[in-house]
């Protein structure tokens, strides 16, 4: 009778299977968590290096940015709006910075007085991966606004 008592006592206080699994899942999840995050704290680090030229990815965008702010007009800003807005809202503002930036250059370089609407396209198509070009056309198409000037960007 003894025996059988330790045996009970054992049993009670080993944990079950249910709790190792969902602490393994948990700490997969959590893994995966981290690995997602660092993922995105290696791209800030890298955008953050100096090039060649001693200024970084964002310093270069900071300063699109800034040399262009004046050239933006209220219907140029909500342009943009509009093309950031399928964007989720935590990245908006950052995919928003760099397209403006785009934006900027191509409106200083090209000597504009301010920034269109060809401009804020033709940015957008510099600035975001080519997955994105089909967000693109179907924005162009439901806003009837004629994409073809752009079909030789969206190739590159």
């Amino acid at each position: 009778m003894h025996s059988s008592l330790g045996t009970k006592l054992l049993t009670a206080t080993a944990p079950s299977n249910t709790f190792m699994n969902s602490i393994f899942v948990w700490a997969i999840i959590l893994l995966v968590c981290m690995v997602i995050g660092g993922y995105f704290m290696i791209r800030k680090f890298l955008k953050v290096l100096p090039k060649n030229d001693g200024k970084s990815k964002l310093d270069w965008q900071n300063y699109w940015v800034e040399t262009s702010r004046h050239l933006w007009t209220d219907e140029s800003k909500a342009f943009l709006d509009k093309l950031v807005k399928p964007v989720p809202g935590p990245f908006r503002d950052i995919a928003k910075h760099s397209i403006a930036a785009e934006i900027g250059k191509i409106a200083v370089e090209s000597g504009a007085k301010e920034v269109t609407q060809d401009h804020c396209i033709q940015g957008y198509i510099k600035a975001t991966p080519k997955r994105d070009n089909k967000f693109l056309v179907a924005f162009l198409n439901k806003n009837q606004i004629d994409y073809t000037p752009y079909k030789h960007l969206m190739d590159k």
